[in-house]
């Protein structure tokens, strides 16, 4: 099963849309819109983007006990709490390029 846009009215009665996985998990929240029209509009977006986004990675880098960062190792994101691996099995980003 797939996950689902459900449009809803915030506390402010403003449009909003978010994202739930399968289990129903909400995934992400949309900003907020000054009409249904307009909330439909992003969740089109939203998919458009999502399909084709290129993945930048935020993560701060892990630090020796020293303090100083350590090296990435070449070809390797980012990891820890947080931080989203998109490696494929073959070591490769799926669908996407990350970026640092």
């Amino acid at each position: 099963m797939a996950g689902m846009f459900e449009l809803f009215n915030d506390e402010d009665s403003n449009f909003r849309f978010r994202i739930t996985g399968p289990d129903g998990a909400v995934m992400a929240t949309s900003r907020a819109f000054p009409d249904k029209a307009s909330a439909v509009a992003g969740i089109r977006d939203m998919r458009e983007y999502a399909g084709m986004g290129h993945i930048t990675d935020m993560c701060q880098q892990p630090v020796a006990r020293g303090g100083a960062p350590l090296a990435p190792v070449a070809g390797e994101p980012a990891s820890g709490p947080g931080c989203f691996s998109p490696r494929a099995r073959h070591g490769r980003p799926q669908h996407s390029s990350l970026r640092r």
